[in-house]
């Protein structure tokens, strides 16, 4: 359950003290939302999450970034299908930082432990429902060539309303992106949080 360490922090997250007064707003209001999404855990952070105090080293972006953010939580997918592409976009792109907190938020919208830990292991996994495997499946596709077979595309139209199949890519493409970020800074992963999996799965 180890973070990133110091040696690879490439760009500190400001501390609750350095924020201007619209940040200090606007995550503050954040600590209420990720209570949300862990369920109300008593293991809220107390403060705001170490890559929302990294981009607020760009006050221009935060804001913006944090209603479509709120947008996309409150969206039209079922919290647990959301999770499902959002851990393996981490899963995909390596990141230990959205790893750590989907998983919290996996549990939280229903996923079991055994399904958090197969998600490393991909859609062919046994013991994946075939909705699942489906959109483990649309995720890859997604991070591998930026689009969907029309086989799963047609799957997937099958399962999933309008407003459903534009979110998916949106999921998968918010998660990508806070994923480059993370890798990229360095951010730090909390302490307590489930690092990445050390399984390798060639999608």
């Amino acid at each position: 359950m180890a973070g990133v360490s110091s040696r690879d922090l490439r760009l500190k997250p400001l501390e609750p003290s350095e924020f201007g007064e619209e940040a200090r707003k606007l995550l503050g209001w954040t600590l209420q939302r990720v209570a949300a999404l862990e369920g109300g855990s008593e293991s809220a952070p107390r403060r705001p999450l170490n890559i929302l105090r990294t981009l607020a080293q760009h006050p221009h972006l935060l804001g913006p970034f944090l209603g479509f953010a709120a947008a996309l939580a409150g969206g039209a997918l079922p919290r647990r299908s959301s999770e499902l592409l959002a851990l393996r976009a981490a899963w995909n792109c390596r990141s230990d930082f959205e790893w750590g907190h989907h998983v919290v938020y996996a549990l939280a919208a229903g996923l079991s432990d055994d399904e958090i830990a197969r998600i490393a292991a991909g859609p062919h996994a046994a013991g994946w429902s075939d909705g699942d495997a489906l959109l483990l499946r649309a995720a890859d596709e997604l991070h591998r060539g930026h689009d969907v077979s029309e086989a799963t595309w047609r799957a997937l139209e099958a399962a999933y309303d309008v407003a459903q199949l534009v979110e998916i890519p949106f999921v998968v493409g918010q998660y990508t992106m806070l994923s480059m970020v993370a890798n990229m800074t360095g951010v730090p992963l909390e302490e307590g949080l489930d690092d990445l999996p050390e399984a390798q799965v060639a999608i």
